[in-house]
């Protein structure tokens, strides 16, 4: 496809989520319709007012080197994990280092080392704290990581925009390569917070699902009894290249990203706002030289908020239109957080590659309110040319991605 610019390819793709170690597990556990909530049993956990969570289904000390494991927090650990993924999927090119760069976003870092840290100095004194502390809390923590396993010296960047990191990260990556400052980055966005303070402050701000049936029902986008979100931790890595270069090697391409639209609102910290969420969608479908009704299919940034939900269909409506296929998989998945955006990437990227929609789970009566073609009960197969994903931050921050089929 030429966009009368430098053309930007998908060459590989990597995931740890709490449906999958891999991308090939995770996307395959969102076309069955699996969930991957479960119950905190955790001691830490016996007192807060919400005790559920989306742990990666594989823990990534378990695949990493024991000793690397232990100098990295777990963020840092599923970023590499998802990096190694992304790198061997797109035959790990052979790329100058200083024309390859790393970009990974994150929304709150080495939180959780930062919390363990403190509290072993407080217990047991200076001489017990790590000397791995600062490198492990850093936020640019995961994409320093990434960029000296791979060898990627163009910049390791981490934009740290709550949730909407991930997909910040890829659309950085995107103007590296257009601006000619790379020609292979791999972009993307990791988080694991999932501990006493994150969770009691979400459920303060009366954020999180208090859903107290089974778990797996508790994530409810676009659902008419849903109450808030589902914490959950992973990261998700994509391959980016200069469709030239990718074509020179025989790379095999999952698709374009076409164009991206980042806005941030300036006007509340939490709160969503509908113009910004409008013009990121139409800054994106712009540059990537598409119309609403181009668009196939939508990877909503829908994370069951009562309020959330609906100014993001209402944004869409009026950015689009009502004829996209919209997905929610958050429903699964959970929120993650600073990776939630990236994630969303690769199921965007998968659905155009394979032509099928994963069907949001638990949708059992549809917002009256949210007037969209929700994908439910089971997937939806079909040829799709066009997908945007959105993610949208605490902050006020949103960023669209715009993908068009290689096929």
């Amino acid at each position: 496809m030429s966009l009368g610019r430098t053309d930007v390819v998908v060459t590989g793709m990597g995931a740890t989520t709490p449906l999958g170690g891999d991308v090939p597990s995770t996307w395959a556990a969102l076309l069955a319709g699996e969930s991957g909530i479960g119950p905190l049993t955790d001691s830490w956990a016996s007192d807060l007012p919400v005790r559920i969570a989306g742990r990666m289904k594989v823990c990534p000390e378990t695949v990493l080197d024991r000793v690397r494991a232990r100098r990295l927090d777990r963020c840092q650990q599923a970023a590499l994990v998802a990096a190694r993924e992304a790198w061997r999927d797109a035959g790990a090119p052979a790329v100058e280092p200083e024309r390859f760069a790393v970009v990974v976003g994150t929304g709150m870092g080495g939180a959780m080392t930062m919390l363990a840290q403190h509290d072993l100095l407080a217990e047991s004194g200076v001489r017990r704290v790590s000397p791995h502390t600062v490198p492990m809390l850093m936020p640019n923590g995961p994409a320093a990581q990434v960029s000296m396993e791979l060898g990627a010296r163009a910049g390791a960047y981490t934009p740290v925009s709550a949730c909407a990191s991930g997909s910040e990260a890829i659309a950085y990556g995107l103007d590296l390569i257009r601006l000619g400052r790379a020609d292979v980055v791999v972009a993307g966005g990791a988080e694991a917070t999932i501990g006493a303070l994150p969770i009691a402050g979400f459920a303060q701000a009366r954020a999180l699902s208090t859903h107290d049936g089974d778990p797996a029902t508790a994530s409810r986008p676009f659902d008419a009894s849903r109450n808030g979100f589902v914490m959950s931790e992973g990261a998700a890595l994509v391959v980016l290249e200069r469709a030239e270069f990718a074509s020179a090697r025989g790379a095999f391409v999952h698709a374009y990203l076409a164009g991206a639209g980042v806005t941030s609102d300036a006007n509340h910290i939490t709160a969503g706002y509908g113009p910004g969420q409008v013009r990121a969608l139409r800054l994106a479908m712009a540059e990537a030289g598409v119309t609403g009704a181009d668009v196939d299919h939508i990877q909503a940034h829908a994370t069951s908020t009562p309020a959330g939900d609906v100014l993001e269909a209402s944004s869409i409506t009026e950015a689009i239109g009502t004829h996209a296929a919209v997905t929610a998989i958050k429903s699964m998945l959970g929120h993650l957080c600073g990776g939630a955006g990236a994630i969303a990437a690769v199921a965007a990227v998968s659905a155009l590659r394979d032509g099928v929609v994963p069907a949001t789970i638990n949708l059992d009566s549809q917002d009256p309110d949210i007037d969209l073609d929700v994908v439910a009960k089971e997937p939806r197969v079909g040829p799709l040319n066009v997908a945007v994903a959105n993610a949208f931050g605490f902050g006020g921050h949103n960023a669209t991605l715009v993908f068009t089929s290689a096929n």
